[in-house]
């Protein structure tokens, strides 16, 4: 039953690599209606299969031993196999079924009409297949070929329109950076290879669990795959390329930042077990994780073009994601990977209609439609703080309580609960401070609602993801360390936030605020060293 299983789950990549492989660019323009037909039906159909075994799996998980047989047996057990079905891999191979096929539905409209249309869906179905293929592999050299296959047809994807001079730089900027990324991975597999003897996923989490300390090659491998994941999901500084990689299609923008940049986070959740075994490049991670999502988020907020806008945010919850990875929740970065790729995937796709939105948003304002006048004492700043602090630790505690979540118990439970709370009150204090009591109220009640559907997507994800990452084992110095760099960078961000809010800015803070906004010109300067590429 497993083999079929199996075989079952990876037929519509097979299909879509076959279909890319076969019909070469100029009959795909020419029969384009066909080809996007194709591509799309397979995307149903893997959709379809996806949501399947991610029922089954579930049933398998509620159940237990009282499931169906075919449930019980179908899942192939962890152990020398090429695919590795698990909680992590069902859930993400769901979303990233998901994705592709709405953006490929999306494209039919979107690329109507376009001469190279065949060829987009020809590049799109192979990128779709290299993401699918790379997340239910359970082979080390499936892995990287699938990682390799990703970069290869996101490259095309950004060349789509090779005539634009800024789509060549964005596209050779990014096949340099993530080269670095791919020499990395390729290294850490290869040492793997050699401590264990094996190259099965399943094999070697096995033979973890009889590893009382990680040897030094293991050591070495568990850095090279942080350096990986990082350098894939853009981390700060090898962040630049995706900012740039604005002049794609919007569609190719909605894939790369709701499924490929999270191939990265995607290596780290998955090889956890591995970089788990040396602690202290989970260290190493929650810096960078913290630096980047910090660094961006300064950025995002100075930025004027709506897409530049939403890459930095992209950045900034990639190195959010990062961070929970670093302490060791690798369930929260799960989830979070998931709830920001759907996010991400309708922000994009929905970009277009920002004028029409900011344009609504403004006569609604002028209207004062729904306003139940000013409450009826005007808050001092610090008090307006103390009390959306108080109602947002509030919001935490009660649905923490209901769902039976205790923060102690998991990793990192204490700083991301310090980041949500921060992130709560900062929120429910603007809400606060424009003194609508109608607004008031169902901010709050808003605050409540999102507190509660995140504690039970939490536990949700945790129970598909159960047995397949470790928990984290970080000594009390790194929780120290990593504790007061979070907390320095989030508490920073939280203060310049509150600065760069006023109305009118001081001589000071309005140089910061054009600092700001060219990112610091970190992407200028790494731009000399990869611009030479873009003409070879």
């Amino acid at each position: 039953m497993a083999w079929i299983i199996v075989t079952v789950a990876v037929l519509p990549a097979a299909m879509l690599l076959a279909l890319a492989a076969v019909i070469p660019r100029r009959v795909a323009d020419a029969a384009a209606r066909r080809v996007r037909r194709w591509v799309t039906a397979i995307a149903t159909l893997q959709l379809g299969i996806a949501a399947a075994l991610a029922v089954g799996f579930a049933m398998r998980f509620v159940m237990g031993t009282e499931a169906p047989a075919a449930i019980q047996a179908g899942f192939p057990a962890a152990g020398a196999w090429p695919i590795h079905l698990d909680g992590v891999s069902t859930l993400m191979w769901l979303m990233v079924s998901f994705i592709g096929w709405v953006i490929c539905r999306f494209s039919i409209r979107y690329l109507d009409g376009d001469p190279s249309q065949g060829n987009y869906f020809r590049w799109t179905g192979l990128t779709l297949a290299a993401v699918s293929l790379m997340v239910l592999s359970g082979h080390l050299l499936l892995f990287y070929v699938a990682w390799l296959m990703t970069s290869f047809g996101l490259h095309h994807l950004l060349l789509h329109d090779p005539g634009r001079p800024a789509a060549q730089r964005a596209a050779w900027t990014k096949f340099a950076i993530i080269r670095i990324a791919d020499v990395a991975l390729a290294i850490a597999l290869i040492l793997l290879d050699a401590e264990f003897g094996t190259a099965f996923l399943g094999e070697i989490f096995v033979a973890l669990g009889d590893i009382a300390a990680a040897s030094p090659r293991l050591q070495v491998a568990s850095l090279l795959l942080v350096v990986a994941g990082s350098i894939k999901s853009a981390q700060f500084p090898f962040h630049t390329w995706l900012p740039q990689t604005l002049e794609t299609p919007t569609p190719v923008s909605a894939l790369m930042h709701a499924g490929i940049v999270n191939a990265g986070g995607y290596l780290i959740i998955r090889t956890s077990p591995i970089v788990s075994a040396a602690p202290w490049t989970l260290a190493v991670l929650a810096v960078f994780g913290t630096v980047t999502a910090a660094y961006a988020a300064i950025v995002m907020t100075t930025q004027t073009s709506v897409k530049k806008s939403l890459a930095y945010s992209t950045i900034a919850q990639m190195g959010f994601m990062m961070l929970q990875c670093g302490l060791g929740a690798f369930s929260a970065a799960l989830l979070h990977v998931l709830a920001h790729s759907m996010y991400k995937a309708h922000a994009f796709l929905a970009s277009g209609n920002v004028i029409a939105e900011r344009t609504a948003v403004g006569v609604m304002s002028t209207r004062s439609v729904g306003s139940s006048g000013p409450m009826p004492v005007a808050l001092p700043g610090l008090v307006t703080w103390l009390a959306a602090a108080v109602f947002s630790l509030g919001a935490l505690a009660g649905a923490s309580l209901i769902l039976g979540l205790d923060p102690s118990t998991k990793p990192g439970g204490f700083v991301l609960g310090a980041v949500l709370f921060l992130a709560i009150t900062r929120w429910l204090e603007k809400a606060f401070a424009g003194g609508d009591r109608q607004l008031v109220v169902r901010s709050i009640a808003v605050a409540g609602g999102l507190c509660l559907l995140y504690a039970a997507s939490y536990r949700i994800v945790d129970g598909y993801a159960a047995g397949s990452v470790p928990a984290a084992s970080l000594s009390a110095l790194q929780w120290s360390v990593i504790g007061l760099i979070v907390g320095c960078g989030f508490a920073g961000m939280f203060l310049i936030d509150q600065v760069t809010s006023r109305p009118q800015l001081s001589g000071r803070f309005g140089r910061w605020f054009v600092h700001a906004g060219n990112g610091f010109y970190v992407e200028s300067t790494l731009r000399r060293v990869f611009g030479s590429l873009v003409s070879s």
